[in-house]
C-alpha cells in the first residue's frame, strides 16, 4: 500500500512540475523507452533492442530484450506501472544527452534571446550547456534555476563568469584577483572563464579558484599570451582551454611571440584572424620532442581541450559557412545582419577575405587536428563545444558540425559521441549524473530514427539527403526526441517554433536574407 501511495504522490508531483512548462511531456513517475539501439557515451559499440526504464528522473533499468531481426517476447520486458508512460522507439537509436562545452546564450548584439537559443539547442539533443561568460552572472543564474526546475524549455546550465565581470575597477593585483574569485563563488557561479591577464594575477586567481573546488576555462587572447600560455595555465590549475589560442605558443621553439606583421593592429579583426591562420605553422612540428613533451604534460595534468573547430571553419571556407541551408529558415534577421562583414561586430572579419587566407587556414586545421587527435589517442580529454552565434555558426546546427569536424580530425564516430557526452560530463565534474546511459544517472537522452554512427548528418535538424530505390530524393533523420530530466520534447516541434519566430520577424521587418554585397 505504501508503494502505491508513494507512486501516486510522485505522479501528482510530476503533474505539477510539468504544468510549469507545457512544451514538454512529463516527467512521469515511470517512463519506459522501448526497443532502442543504445549508443552509449563510454565508447561501447551499439547494442539492442533495449528497454530503458526511468523512474522519477533516474535510470533504474537498462534491459536487453531480444536480438536484431527477432520478434521480442513481450513477457520478458519491463512492466509498465500505473501512471507510467511508454515510448515506442523500436528501430531508433538512443544516446546520452549531448553536452555543449562552449555555448553562449544568445546576445544583445545578435538579437538572439534565450528562448530562441534554447530551442535550437534542445532540438539538436543538447541537454547540458556550459556558458563561458555571457550577459552577466545574475542573468545566467536566473535561467539556470528556471531550467533546473523545468519551468522553461532549456538545457541544464552551468555558469562560468568572465574573469573580472561585474568588478567596479580593473583587477590589478593578486589580492584583488583572489577577492573577485571568492565573490564569484559566493554568488553561485560554477567556474570562471579567463581571457588572460598578467602572470601574477592569473596565478592568484587560478589558485584561489582551485582551492574553492570550482572549474575554469580560458581563451588565451593574444594580448597576454606572450607571457602566459596554455602550459602556464594548466600548471597553475586551469581545468580546460577554449579554441586553440595559447597552445601553439606553448609549442614555440624558435620564438616567444607569433610573427606579427609590423602594421598589425589587434583591434582590426581582419588582422587578428588572418594572422591567427598562420600560427600553427610557427609551432613545433607534430611528434617532435617539444611537441610530445607539451602534450604529455597537459595529459598528466588531466587538462581538457575544448577545440570549437566549427567556429573558425568559415576562415577556411567562407562560402560553405554563409550558404549553410539552415540559415534560410532558422537564422534571425538580426543575427544574419550581425554576421555580415563589419569593423565593429565580433567575428565579422570578412573585410577582404580570399583564397590566400583560406589556404593558410586549411593548413592551420591540419596541424590543429593532428594535435587534437593524438591528444585523444594518448588518453587526453577532448570535449565538444560550439561557440555558436558568431561567424555564420547557428546554435544547435553548429554543434553537430563540431562532431563532423572531430570525425575529420580522426576520431572514430564512437569517440565523437564520447567527446560529446561522457568527456563533457567528466570535465564538468558531473559524470556521476550524466554523460552515459547508466543505472542511477539522470534521464537525459537523444533519440534519433537513423544511425548517427553511419552518418552524423542525420543529427542535423534539417536531416540528411538520401536517394530511394525508386529514385526519389528524401530527407531522413533529425532528432526525434530530446529527453531532459525525464521530460520528453518533440525536437521537430521545437524547430517548428523557431521557424515561426524567424518567419514572424522577417514579416515584421519585411526582411529577406541576402548574401553579403547583394542588393534586392
Amino acid at each position: 500500500m505504501k508503494t502505491k501511495l508513494g507512486f501516486f504522490i510522485a505522479f501528482l508531483c510530476c503533474i505539477y512540475v510539468s504544468a510549469q512548462n507545457n512544451e514538454g511531456e512529463g516527467p512521469f513517475p515511470q517512463l519506459i523507452i522501448r526497443g532502442v539501439t543504445l549508443i552509449n557515451g563510454n565508447g561501447a559499440p551499439p547494442q539492442g533492442p533495449i528497454d530503458v526504464v526511468v523512474e522519477n528522473n533516474k535510470i533504474t533499468k537498462i534491459q536487453v530484450v531480444g536480438y536484431p531481426g527477432v520478434a521480442i517476447d513481450a513477457s520478458k520486458r519491463p512492466k509498465l506501472k500505473p501512471g507510467g508512460k511508454e515510448l515506442n522507439c523500436e528501430g531508433m537509436y538512443l544516446l546520452p544527452g549531448f553536452i555543449d562545452m562552449h555555448g553562449h546564450i544568445g546576445g544583445i548584439a545578435q538579437g538572439a534571446d534565450y528562448d530562441y537559443v534554447f530551442k535550437l539547442w534542445m532540438a539538436h539533443g543538447i541537454t547540458t550547456v556550459r556558458e563561458p561568460s555571457g550577459r552577466g552572472i545574475d542573468w545566467t543564474l536566473d535561467l539556470k534555476e528556471k531550467s533546473a526546475k523545468n519551468q522553461i524549455t532549456a538545457p541544464r546550465l552551468l555558469a562560468y563568469t568572465g574573469f573580472g565581470q561585474g568588478s567596479k575597477e580593473t583587477i590589478s593585483t593578486p589580492e584583488m584577483a583572489r577577492e573577485w574569485v571568492r565573490a564569484n563563488a559566493k554568488k553561485g557561479a560554477d567556474g570562471i572563464k579567463f581571457f588572460g591577464a598578467a602572470p601574477e594575477i592569473m596565478a592568484a586567481a587560478l589558485d584561489e579558484n582551485k582551492k574553492l573546488g570550482l572549474k575554469s576555462a580560458c581563451h588565451h587572447a593574444q594580448l597576454n599570451v606572450a607571457r602566459w600560455n596554455v602550459l602556464h595555465s594548466a600548471r597553475a590549475g586551469l581545468t580546460s582551454m577554449e579554441h586553440w589560442y595559447g597552445l601553439p605558443e606553448a609549442l614555440f621553439e624558435d620564438r616567444t611571440v607569433q610573427n606579427y606583421p609590423l602594421d598589425y593592429n589587434y583591434q582590426n579583426e581582419q588582422h587578428r584572424f588572418e594572422e591567427a591562420g598562420k600560427l600553427w605553422q610557427q609551432a613545433a612540428k607534430p611528434y617532435s620532442e617539444h611537441w610530445n613533451a607539451v602534450m604529455d604534460e597537459l595529459i598528466s595534468l588531466d587538462f581538457t581541450l575544448d577545440p570549437t573547430l566549427n567556429i573558425y571553419e568559415a576562415s577556411r571556407d567562407l562560402q560553405r559557412a554563409r550558404r549553410a541551408e539552415w540559415h534560410e529558415d532558422y537564422t534571425l534577421p538580426s543575427l544574419w545582419e550581425f554576421y555580415q562583414p563589419s569593423k565593429i561586430s565580433h567575428g565579422s572579419y570578412w573585410h577582404n577575405w580570399g583564397t590566400e587566407q583560406e589556404v593558410a587556414w586549411k593548413k592551420n586545421y591540419q596541424l590543429w587536428m593532428t594535435f587534437i587527435n593524438e591528444y585523444k589517442n594518448r588518453g587526453g580529454r577532448v570535449t565538444t563545444g560550439s561557440d555558436s552565434g558568431f561567424i555564420f555558426q547557428l546554435y544547435g546546427f553548429a554543434y553537430i558540425r563540431e562532431m563532423e569536424l572531430l570525425r575529420e580530425a580522426g576520431f572514430h564516430p564512437l569517440e565523437v559521441i564520447r567527446s560529446a557526452t561522457l568527456n563533457g560530463a567528466e570535465a564538468l565534474g558531473l559524470d556521476h549524473k550524466i554523460g552515459t546511459v547508466t543505472v542511477g544517472k539522470l534521464a537525459d537522452f537523444v533519440i534519433v530514427p537513423e544511425n548517427p554512427l553511419k552518418n552524423l548528418k542525420v543529427l542535423y535538424g534539417t536531416g540528411a539527403i538520401q536517394l530511394t530505390e525508386d529514385n526519389k530524393v528524401v530527407r531522413v533523420g533529425g532528432v526525434k526526441y530530446t529527453i531532459k530530466d525525464g521530460i520528453i520534447y518533440d525536437a521537430k516541434e521545437l524547430l517548428k517554433d523557431v521557424k515561426e519566430m524567424v518567419d514572424t520577424e522577417k514579416k515584421n521587418k519585411q526582411y529577406t536574407i541576402l548574401q553579403p554585397g547583394v542588393k534586392e
